[in-house]
């Protein structure tokens, strides 16, 4: 009697003891996981120039089941370039999901409401206009004076091709200058023109513009919310 009762011990000891080797290494990943590098919100431009200097990444690659972008961050707009390789690295886009689709405007994704704590700090450059294919950081238009960017919500632009009276009449508009190279691609690739100088730039897809015109046309419901979701994974090009 007393073989099968030490035999049952045993069996159950081990069964314990590799559930509990099992939870210490579920709370390992799990802790390695939740790893997100702290920016203080009163030194964001500081310690994301400080951050990119560290990471120079510039290529990322956005995974969905429409198809996949390749996406070249540009390197002068440090802050935006440092920024989102952050978010990369750190997990923050683990769930996240294109969320918000205007046809002929653009698809926006990220973890909204679920932001991070400091804003980034704009970086307009006129070289880079909202054409096709570019990729711009959300932000708020309330209290938002500078026009400071969302630090996790982007977009990339889908918008529509414009004819030559109408980009010299949005250029008379909004102010705008623009090269004639610049012109050229808005009447033939199109873009947003309305968004040049109000929200930065960082980068664009040079790969899969098509899957932009895909979930562009998705079905919506209270005007810009897919029916269904649309996940996305996102990683870096090493």
């Amino acid at each position: 009697m007393k073989f099968p009762l030490n035999s049952l011990y045993l069996k159950c000891m081990k069964s314990i003891l590799t559930y509990a080797s099992c939870l210490v290494l579920f709370s390992l990943l799990s802790c390695e996981q939740k790893k997100v590098t702290e920016i203080d919100p009163q030194n964001v431009a500081a310690e994301l120039a400080a951050y990119g200097e560290q990471h120079p990444e510039n290529e990322v690659l956005i995974e969905t089941s429409f198809g996949n972008m390749r996406i070249r961050l540009y390197d002068d707009t440090p802050l935006h370039r440092a920024n989102f390789i952050k978010n990369i690295r750190d997990g923050i886009y683990e769930d996240a999901e294109f969320y918000r689709i205007h046809y002929q405007f653009m698809i926006q994704a990220g973890i909204y409401p679920k932001e991070l704590n400091y804003d980034v700090p704009a970086e307009f450059n006129k070289q880079h206009i909202h054409k096709k294919g570019a990729v711009s950081m959300a932000r708020s238009d309330e209290n938002n004076p500078n026009l400071e960017s969302s630090s996790t919500e982007f977009f990339i632009v889908q918008g529509s091709a414009y004819a030559d009276y109408q980009v010299e009449e949005e250029m008379q508009s909004l102010g705008l200058e623009l090269t004639p190279e610049q012109k050229q691609t808005y009447m033939t690739s199109g873009g947003y023109m309305s968004l040049d100088q109000q929200y930065t730039v960082f980068g664009e897809v040079v790969e899969g513009l098509e899957v932009i015109d895909k979930i562009a046309a998705v079905k919506v419901f209270n005007e810009d919310k897919p029916l269904r979701k649309i996940p996305m994974k996102i990683s870096l090009v090493e």
